[in-house]
């Protein structure tokens, strides 16, 4: 039989990130992109003619605002009770029924597992036995799987699971097992949800997986997202492709200016990189953080980050890309400080002194705080209460200030 397991939807989730975009239309695709790619989940588990689909989690992101998206949920899962496809869904800890204070009746073919105990639910005419518990809260810190009930024989045994598995800290801690508690229930498949990137816990033949969420919702959640497709026999190791189901692309450009001359060449190396990373993804779209890092001459040119972002802008237009944001952590060849070595040390040991006396950073900070801080959290454009966050900015400060030294041959 052949199963697709997806998780982690987080349906109207804001996509972090978006601030500088304003209201553009792009902006408003991004914002829409969840509802988007759990429609093409929908496609193509009808397109590959699955038997079931195994939803691991989070469907949701919390407490609706409204009903509109419970009701989107509920049209989707009407859409494979038309085509007879039955759905199988577990709570997550953001959909856990102390979560979610709206609900709204699912349709006959979907079938959500129980929040008290181990459920097992029987399809004779797919051969398949799907084995789950959902969340009843959201903290959930217990691990379910040792009260999950066997296999049953003849049947292709299917568990699922909301979870951090151990050895992660990455992620936060829910339900937490062991690879070896998982793959001990002797089912052919475990569909995980929790962790947000594909990624097999155990192989063989009682493989466990995580599916990864549908699509990245910011910055740190790159590269192609989606779902599993699963064919399974009983008794034999599960057949796993992935599906990628994303409908924009989170990237991260890093470019060493190490070796480029001048500023040109700096841009047409992040230009080529933009453009091959928006024909990975076509027809997606891509939006893009670029990051210009090392040592080289052109440090001097691109210490003015407004005409550096402008550049980086229209560069990520034409090549279909958008940009996100800027980190120039560029710095000059040390020859071309050595000119004034009592100053250049002086500029860097004051920066590495703020960098580290957050209190005096903090101080240095709060009539911006005051005046705009608020603001510029409510945009996700910075946190001025952040004092890793600001200890960067004061070491970016220093590198910007010894490449324009660098560059006007400042030596006084």
């Amino acid at each position: 039989m052949r199963l697709v397991h997806a998780a982690d939807l987080h349906l109207d989730s804001p996509l972090r990130g978006l601030a500088r975009l304003g209201d553009s239309e792009l902006a408003g695709t991004l914002r829409a992109a969840t509802r988007r790619a759990c429609e093409n989940l929908v496609d193509a588990v009808v397109d590959v003619r699955a038997d079931a689909l195994l939803l691991a989690g989070d469907i949701y992101d919390g407490d609706w605002k409204d009903y509109a998206t419970g009701a989107f949920f509920v049209r989707q899962l009407s859409r494979l009770h038309d085509e007879g496809i039955p759905v199988f869904l577990i709570n997550g800890n953001h959909d856990a029924e102390s979560e979610i204070t709206r609900s709204l009746r699912l349709p006959p073919n979907t079938r959500r597992l129980s929040v008290e105990a181990p459920e097992t639910v029987v399809l004779d005419d797919l051969g398949l036995a799907v084995h789950g518990q959902g969340f009843a809260r959201r903290a959930v810190l217990e691990n379910l799987v040792p009260a999950y009930p066997d296999r049953v024989p003849g049947l292709v045994n299917v568990g699922m699971l909301h979870t951090s598995v151990q050895g992660d800290d990455r992620h936060d801690t829910y339900a937490p097992c062991r690879p070896e508690d998982l793959s001990g229930c002797g089912y052919e498949y475990f569909a995980l949800g929790h962790v947000h990137e594909q990624r097999t816990v155990c192989g063989g033949s009682h493989r466990a997986a995580f599916s990864g969420n549908l699509q990245g919702r910011h910055p740190q959640e790159r590269g192609p997202k989606g779902a599993l497709m699963v064919d399974l026999e009983p008794e034999r190791s599960a057949a796993v492709e992935p599906m990628v189901l994303d409908v924009a692309r989170w990237e991260l450009v890093e470019v060493d200016i190490a070796g480029l001359a001048d500023a040109d060449e700096v841009f047409d190396a992040v230009a080529a990189a933009l453009r091959e990373r928006c024909v990975q993804a076509a027809p997606r779209t891509v939006v893009a953080q670029v990051t210009l890092s090392g040592s080289g001459p052109a440090a001097a040119a691109l210490t003015d980050t407004a005409k550096v972002r402008t550049e980086l802008e229209l560069i990520a237009g034409q090549a279909g890309a958008a940009l996100e944001k800027v980190r120039l952590r560029t710095r000059p060849p040390a020859d071309a400080l050595a000119v004034d070595p009592e100053l250049t040390t002086a500029v860097s040991e004051a920066a590495a002194g703020l960098a580290g006396d957050p209190e005096r950073v903090r101080e240095l900070a709060g009539p911006l705080e005051r005046e705009i801080g608020r603001r510029l959290r409510e945009a996700g454009l910075l946190d001025l209460r952040d004092d890793e966050r600001l200890a960067a900015m004061a070491r970016q400060a220093e590198q910007q200030l010894l490449a324009r030294m660098a560059g006007t041959g400042e030596h006084r």
